[in-house]
């Protein structure tokens, strides 16, 4: 598990100081972004090697943890999403659990209903899907326990 002097956090000002509540707290407090729930997933960067943490709202899905890669509704994926795709193992921390997952994109029979349960958590995914032309990607996180 990384420690935080290995970590490089999101240099968006608003999710550095998100990440920051929630990793002063330990995941007491600062886990919820505007009401949602949200994680801090770091993945490797995959030109620097460095580890890149950022936070993400979250839905679960019996015991996996299901991600959307947004980006605002940005026409370009996000650089979380790129990184995990060059290496899927990712470091996550939800509230006060840390652990080590795998990542994938989900699959195409799991995709309509991963999204729309996305969109039942965060109905702004919905607009985001609207305002560009790319397939968001819908990412599965299982735990390596």
């Amino acid at each position: 598990m990384p420690t935080p002097d290995e970590v490089v956090d999101s240099p968006t000002g608003w999710v550095a100081e998100h990440i920051k509540r929630y990793v002063e707290s330990d995941g007491q407090d600062g886990h919820k972004y505007h009401g949602y729930d949200s994680l801090l997933l770091t993945t490797r960067g995959r030109k620097s090697g460095k580890l890149r943490r950022t936070a993400l709202i979250y839905g679960r899905d019996g015991d996996t943890f299901v991600l959307v890669g947004s980006n605002g509704g940005a026409d370009h994926h996000p650089a979380w999403y790129l990184n995990l795709l060059e290496d899927p193992e990712v470091y996550v921390q939800v509230g006060t659990d840390k652990f080590t997952a795998h990542a994938r994109n989900a699959t195409d029979d799991e995709r309509p209903r991963l999204w729309d349960l996305m969109v039942s958590v965060f109905p702004t995914y919905a607009s985001y899907k609207k305002k560009t032309s790319r397939t968001i990607p819908v990412v599965v996180l299982q735990p390596e326990r």
